[in-house]
């Protein structure tokens, strides 16, 4: 199931964007990875959110420099043993 939510957004966002569907596009990108990353959604939820494929969204996670995992120090022990 999903919804639709409208978002007013200053004109002055355009100037980032070429139009608006890559304007809508970056929105919902951002707001998934925002979301993704206080753990409301999963990868695969915000991937779909976004009209994308998992991997491209961890892709992009990982340009904005959000953790596509978060490991306590005893798994990080772990990992690297």
């Amino acid at each position: 199931m999903s919804a639709i939510v409208e978002i007013p957004v200053p004109e002055s966002l355009l100037l980032h964007c070429k139009d608006l569907e890559s304007l809508e596009q970056r929105s919902r990108l951002l707001l998934a990875m925002k979301f993704f990353e206080l753990g409301e959604l999963s990868s695969g939820q915000a991937a779909e959110m976004c009209g994308m494929s998992r991997v491209a969204f961890l892709f992009e996670l990982g340009r904005g420099g959000i953790p596509v995992a978060e490991l306590s120090d005893e798994e990080l022990s772990k990992e690297f043993a």
